[in-house]
């Protein structure tokens, strides 16, 4: 029987080959949904303050999305934390407490979806992407747990069993695989400062620093997950990504308008 090749540089040699993925004769990747705006709504900075901290903002991200596509992705908050330890204290491998971890992000995600259920939020799984387009251009909020569905795939964590890539991480993706305009997470602090602004009253905000910066910087606590920042590095499209107070009424609606709002960490 003759043998058929399909012909392509990448059949040169393994996917391995550094000179082979290095190459620059592919273009740059296409931005699928090249007008869409990515929340990530914190689960412990947010959701978990109830509605004192949600009704509001819900109200806030329905009337924006009348206007502009708006996809959410949701944090786990503090009931996150507490099945991590669990699971650490059960001696579960990673794997394992990732898979735990999606399940409090996906409450936090269903809840959402049902108090914008009148202004079209939808749940809607997290690997799911096909259905995207469909529920923007009819007007829908289409709300995802946030956490990435690595699931028992999950990749060891550097400093530890506590997955890497948490709500933060998988949020940030889903606005890179999708080529979103804008990626904004929702907090309850005005941006990103040197020191925790709850215990030291004299944290300064920065209003504005690099990826690398911040990761040379060690400082011994983060608003946002370190793998966010490693991603910006060899990111396509979603180079610069936003931190901005949710508690604050109409912060929101100004950062969506692309005005400097709390922190914006650029690569």
């Amino acid at each position: 029987m003759k043998r058929f090749d399909i012909e392509t540089p990448l059949s040169q040699a393994t996917l391995n080959a550094a000179r082979l993925l290095t190459a620059g004769s592919y273009p740059r990747p296409l931005r699928i949904l090249p007008e869409l705006s990515v929340l990530k709504i914190g689960g412990q900075s947010i959701m978990d303050r109830g509605g004192d901290a949600v009704l509001p903002l819900v109200a806030e991200v329905a009337a924006c999305a009348k206007t502009q596509p708006i996809l959410i992705g949701a944090g786990g908050g503090t009931r996150a934390r507490h099945i991590y330890h669990l699971a650490l204290d059960l001696e579960l491998p990673v794997g394992v407490l990732a898979a735990l971890g999606a399940a409090t992000a996906e409450q936090n995600a269903r809840m959402l979806a049902l108090l914008l259920a009148e202004h079209g939020g939808v749940y809607d799984e997290a690997p799911n992407f096909f259905s995207l387009p469909v529920l923007l251009r009819t007007g829908c909020i289409p709300i995802k747990p946030g956490m990435p569905p690595y699931g028992y795939w999950a990749v060891p964590g550097k400093s530890g069993r506590i997955p890497d890539y948490r709500t933060d991480a998988g949020v940030y993706l889903m606005a890179e695989a999708l080529g979103a305009k804008r990626m904004i997470y929702v907090k309850d602090e005005d941006g990103l400062y040197d020191d925790d602004p709850k215990k030291n009253p004299r944290a300064k905000l920065i209003p504005r620093i690099g990826a690398r910066e911040l990761l040379d910087a060690g400082f011994a606590d983060l608003a946002i997950e370190p793998a966010v920042l490693e991603n910006m590095l060899i990111a396509d499209h979603v180079r610069e990504v936003h931190i901005i107070n949710g508690l604050v009424r109409g912060q929101l609606t100004r950062a969506l308008a692309g005005e400097h709002v709390g922190t914006v960490i650029h690569a």
